[in-house]
């Protein structure tokens, strides 16, 4: 016999969290099935864990910037505390705490390995290899995130390289370390490991600048920091093979230039990959291995009957936890009947960069505006403007962009670069959210002399 209920969930990371507890909320019995820790990447081999590294290297930046301070900061960085602090904020890699709230939330949390077995069927594979079935009266939610990706580079594999799980867990500072891929999970961890003590630090970017995603002020500022920090940048540059014997020890890189560097670990910061190739697609008509594609009600394309939902990662829609988070939420709306549309995740996503200085950008770029045949005008100003920014301390950098619609007069995207600038994001997120009009956004009228005085410079320099 089956266990039936009306919702079950396959995936215990952040999105299958929120779906579940919508759903459950709602009044309908939910399972969620988890084949690892409920809280998934995110809580424990992501975001919590690298911001844990990174914290007390900005604090100790910010110290280092700042008068009658910076003269009685001379010691690095104490590792095994920042180590320990890190272990700390993940729990000891234990998720009991997130079972009791899983509990609380009246969920039946299921541990094993989930797998479609045809319409709204759920075969479990439990931790002791027996199976157990579930079958969905009402949905079935995919939510099984997303993994590194580690490309076919002869012997890449086989040098058995750090994932962003190694690299934001690992139990020591290694001495050299390569990095290979100057995204957001790259740049963070060059410089917290740096940060941490590591001798040697290179960032090997096949492209001409790291962050490619982002405004390109804002990802040179960053690069800067990156050599000032004393990691070592390498741009348009490539590694071609990869020799480590046994996967331990030295292992040394060649280039496409024919150079060759030798590292003591080898982060691989190149993507992700969607996790759908094991759980049985296949049973309801869908390609494994790739994303579930979803209408904006987040129901999977081509299933019949509507009653297979995806969020998070693995629809491939917007790989940030917090629009996969806002996703599961409005898919339990949407289970539960009040039928809600997802939109945000295309056109207002914030992300923090959390480096020193930090990045903080929302909607859309220039060129990605200009891209989609937007008529738009930019502004950009220096965070040095305000003098709030002096007041955090002496000689940082960083600056603003706004992209505005010039036919609606509302803003398309913003970025800032700055020290602590992820807490000035929402402002700029509510203003794209909410298609502020600027000349309602001049009355809103910032605090002196905080930085969030730069949205009145940034106003003046747009002509209001």
């Amino acid at each position: 016999m089956a266990d039936a209920f009306d919702v079950v969930v396959i995936g215990g990371g952040p999105a299958g969290e929120n779906v579940a507890a919508r759903t459950a909320a709602g009044g309908l019995t939910t399972a969620l099935v988890e084949t690892e820790l409920l809280g998934g990447e995110c809580s424990f081999w992501a975001c919590v864990p690298s911001k844990a590294l990174l914290r007390p290297s900005e604090v100790h930046w910010m110290a280092r910037h700042s008068p009658g301070v910076r003269e009685v900061v001379k010691q690095p960085l104490d590792a095994s505390a920042v180590l320990a602090y890190r272990d700390k904020m993940v729990n000891g890699y234990d998720d009991k705490g997130q079972a009791e709230w899983a509990r609380g939330a009246k969920l039946e949390v299921v541990r094993g390995h989930g797998r479609l077995a045809g319409p709204r069927v759920v075969r479990v594979t439990t931790r002791d290899g027996a199976t157990r079935e579930l079958t969905a009266r009402r949905a079935v939610v995919l939510a099984t995130g997303s993994r590194a990706h580690i490309p076919d580079t002869p012997g890449l594999r086989e040098a058995k390289p750090w994932t962003n799980r190694e690299g934001t867990g690992s139990k020591k500072v290694p001495r050299r370390l390569a990095v290979l891929g100057g995204g957001v999970v790259g740049t963070e961890l060059s410089q917290a490991w740096k940060a941490l003590g590591a001798e040697e630090v290179t960032l090997i970017q096949r492209g001409g600048h790291i962050l490619t995603r982002l405004e390109p002020f804002a990802a040179g500022l960053v690069e800067k920091a990156l050599r000032e920090s004393g990691v070592t940048v390498r741009t348009r540059a490539q590694v071609t093979r990869v020799h480590r014997p046994g996967g331990q020890g030295e292992a040394t890189l060649t280039l496409d230039s024919g150079e060759t560097l030798r590292a003591d670990e080898i982060l691989v910061a190149l993507g992700r990959e969607v996790t759908t190739r094991d759980v049985g697609l296949e049973t309801v008509g869908l390609t494994p291995g790739k994303p579930v594609e979803v209408d904006d009600l987040l129901r999977a394309r081509g299933v019949e009957g509507g009653w297979l939902y995806a969020c998070g990662d693995v629809n491939g829609r917007n790989l940030l936890t917090h629009m996969g988070k806002y996703q599961a939420r409005l898919a339990g709306d949407n289970i539960l009947g009040r039928q809600e549309e997802a939109w945000a995740d295309a056109r207002a996503t914030p992300q923090v960069i959390f480096t020193h200085p930090q990045v903080g950008a929302v909607g859309l770029t220039e060129a990605e505006a200009r891209e989609r045949g937007l008529q738009v005008r930019t502004v950009q100003v220096g965070l040095d403007s305000v003098a709030g920014t002096g007041l955090l301390g002496q000689g940082f950098e960083g600056g603003v962009k706004l992209v505005v619609d010039e036919q609606r007069r509302v803003i398309l995207g913003a970025t800032f670069v700055g020290p602590g600038v992820g807490e000035m994001l929402h402002a700029a997120t509510i203003a794209v959210a909410g298609e502020v009009p600027l000349d309602r956004l001049w009355h809103s009228v910032p605090a002196f002399p905080s930085v969030s005085e730069v949205w009145l410079r940034l106003l003046e320099a747009y002509g209001l």
